[in-house]
This record gives C-alpha cells, sequence and structure tokens, in this order.
C-alpha cells in the first residue's frame, strides 16, 4: 500500500518500511540456516566459510531488527520531546545509523570468532554459542533498555498534555486519548515484549517448554501481520492527520 500510494509515502513510512525489510530478510535467513546448514552434518563437519560467512549475515540482520526498534523508539520520542525538529534531516540519520551500526558490531564479533583458538569458536559453521556472543547481546540489552526509556518519557509527556488540555472534570480529548492508546501499542514495536523472557533456561530444565510457549506467543507479536497493521496504524494515528480510508478512495477514484 505505501509503495503504490505515493501520497501515504513519507519520512515516518520510511522508518515502517526499512524495519520491516530487516525483519523479513531476518526470517528469511533463519529459514535458509535451519534448511540447509543445521541440518546438514556434513556441512557443519567441513565448516566452511560460506557458512561461517552465513552465520555472520544472519547475526547482523538479527540486530537490524533491535537497532530499527531503537530507532523508532528515538524517532517517536524526539518528536514528541523536540517539537521543532527537522524531520527529514532526522530519518536520514536513523537510515544511515539503523543500518550501519549493526555492521560495526558483528565485524568486531566475526573477527573475535575468527582469531579464536577455542574449537568451540570456530569449528560446526560457528553453530555454537561461542565465549563472545556477549558482544551481540549486550548492545541488544542496551538498546531495549533505551527504548525502555524512551517509552516511559513519552507516555510522561502525553499525560502531561492528557492533564494540561481539557478542564477539570471534563473528559480529555478524542485525540489525546487516541494518542495514549497508541503509545500503548507501541511496546512490542520497540520490542519491550522480549523483556518477558529475558533470558533462556537450560536443556531439560523444568521451564524450558514455558519458555518456547512463551517465547512463540511474545514473538506472534512482532511478526504477524495483525501486529504489523496495528502498528501502522498506531504510528499514523500519532502523526498522520488525513484519515487512510480518504487518501486510498482518492486514489481509487483518480484511477
Amino acid at each position: 500500500i505505501f509503495i503504490i500510494l505515493r501520497s501515504l509515502r513519507c519520512a515516518r513510512i520510511t522508518l515502517h518500511m526499512n524495519l520491516f525489510v530487516s525483519f523479513v530478510l531476518n526470517n528469511l535467513l533463519w529459514l535458509i540456516w535451519y534448511g540447509f546448514v543445521v541440518a546438514n552434518t556434513n556441512l557443519l563437519l567441513n565448516n566452511n566459510i560460506i557458512c561461517r560467512l552465513l552465520h555472520v549475515v544472519l547475526h547482523y540482520f538479527l540486530l537490524t531488527n533491535y537497532a530499527w526498534m531503537l530507532c523508532e523508539g528515538f524517532y517517536l520520542h524526539t518528536l514528541l520531546v523536540m517539537a521543532f525538529t527537522s524531520e527529514h534531516r532526522l530519518v536520514n540519520w536513523l537510515v544511515a545509523l539503523g543500518w550501519s551500526m549493526p555492521g560495526l558490531i558483528v565485524t568486531i564479533y566475526a573477527i573475535l570468532r575468527a582469531t579464536s583458538n577455542d574449537p568451540v569458536d570456530s569449528q560446526q559453521c560457528w553453530i555454537n554459542e561461542g565465549n563472545y556472543m556477549g558482544a551481540l547481546v549486550y548492545p541488544v540489552c542496551v538498546s531495549t533498555l533505551l527504548n525502555v526509556l524512551f517509552l516511559f518519557n513519552i507516555v510522561r509527556v502525553l499525560l502531561m498534555k492528557l492533564r494540561a488540555g481539557p478542564a477539570i472534570g471534563t473528559r480529555p480529548s478524542r485525540s489525546m486519548l487516541q494518542a495514549f492508546r497508541a503509545t500503548m501499542l507501541l511496546v512490542p514495536l520497540l520490542g519491550l515484549h522480549y523483556l518477558v523472557i529475558p533470558f533462556r533456561p537450560p536443556k531439560e530444565h523444568p521451564w524450558e517448554h514455558a519458555y518456547e510457549v512463551i517465547s512463540a506467543i511474545t514473538a506472534s507479536f512482532q511478526v504477524s501481520m495483525p501486529r504489523t497493521s496495528i502498528n501502522m496504524k498506531s504510528s499514523l494515528i500519532l502523526f498522520y492527520p488525513i484519515p487512510i480510508p480518504t487518501i486510498v478512495k482518492s486514489n481509487i477514484h483518480l484511477r
């Protein structure tokens, strides 16, 4: 829809499209990884450079998921707190950082594993976590914590506007209530649902099955089409003053 209808294209939609592309590529690479590497014992034993390169690319796009969720949080926070920010310039910076910063982190991670003498780090197409997984985990933790802070401050600003808007004893304006509800829907967009299950229990642990079930449920909020439409709606409610059905109908009439 956003590609076909030019009237819907704007700086805000650029962030959503980049986030969506990162999820599509990451999930596609996971399918390739499990289908052609994990299931292939001979390939794991040969430990050729192609499968190790696939491991690096896979984790690059995994980090881009978190990087773009952080970009979404920073973008929304900046527009609410700093009203006179240049939106176009901000999005250009976020596009550059959203794709480049994960590349820098993954490059450091790949160099550490490639130069390690430990067989856990260097063998079997790097399928084991190894000793340097922290190089990937710590940036993800920082990204998630920053989004928590962004969300808290966003809610704080909206509550201040809710209290300062209508007179005492009257209901808040409909637009502000919509903005507040949309902010609550930003939790999966910013990846904060991952805080429910931050650590995976060891194998054969009594909580392992519960972890897998909860992980599947929370992940569905991040990758399902209903979740995507909810996040798009929430952002458009906050920032796009023109109703989407009106724009769609106008384009249909023009054609």
